[in-house]
């Protein structure tokens, strides 16, 4: 692992652990660990610059357990993290860019497309995570939304359905018997 991944990979999990203490969601172990390893997957099945991938999956979240900005605009704000922080480690600046765009793009947008295979993979891997740690759904569904039963059955039907759909045509087939298992097992009579 190459010094700035580390440094990474440090700064990210000290937020995460903060952010677990305050809310009692283990950040790094339940999503971005499994980002990362896959999108290091999909970075060398792919041929894509495997640490500008890595870069991108470790801090394509980091808005969230830094809590700065909303939400839903965690894609925009981890952008101006990534920047900041890369910048710091003195990050080569045409590398940096590419590191920024996979946060930015990561999340299934149409405003935002993926325009390369290093943004594809990093936007891919936070999909299939969600099919890593169904816990964490679980986490989302009936902790963070308080749904009953039924309405977060309905609402993680719908999710995973989506997340599938956002993938890639050739990672989508990669993962097309793990989704439809997943699916089996948590719906079977529906």
């Amino acid at each position: 692992m190459s010094e700035i991944i580390e440094n990474i990979k440090e700064e990210l999990i000290k937020r995460c652990v903060k952010y677990d203490k305050k809310y009692n969601y283990d950040f790094w172990n339940n999503h971005i660990k499994y980002v990362v390893k896959n999108a290091v997957e999909l970075a060398k099945k792919y041929e894509a610059d495997v640490e500008i991938v890595e870069l991108g999956a470790l801090l394509h979240d980091i808005a969230i357990p830094s809590e700065i900005g909303p939400k839903e605009e965690h894609n925009i704000y981890g952008k101006e993290i990534a920047d900041e922080l890369l910048t710091k480690l003195n990050y080569p600046k045409d590398r940096k860019e590419k590191v920024k765009e996979c946060v930015l793009r990561h999340r299934g947008s149409k405003e935002l497309p993926r325009n390369t295979i290093e943004e594809q993979c990093v936007a891919d891997a936070d999909v299939i995570a969600h099919f890593d740690c169904i816990p964490m759904l679980f986490h989302l569904v009936y902790n963070e939304m308080n749904l009953s039963v039924e309405d977060g059955e309905t609402y993680l039907k719908k999710k995973l359905e989506r997340d599938y759909n956002k993938l890639s045509d050739r990672t989508r087939k990669i993962v097309k018997d793990r989704y439809e298992n997943i699916i089996n097992i948590l719906f079977v009579n529906k």
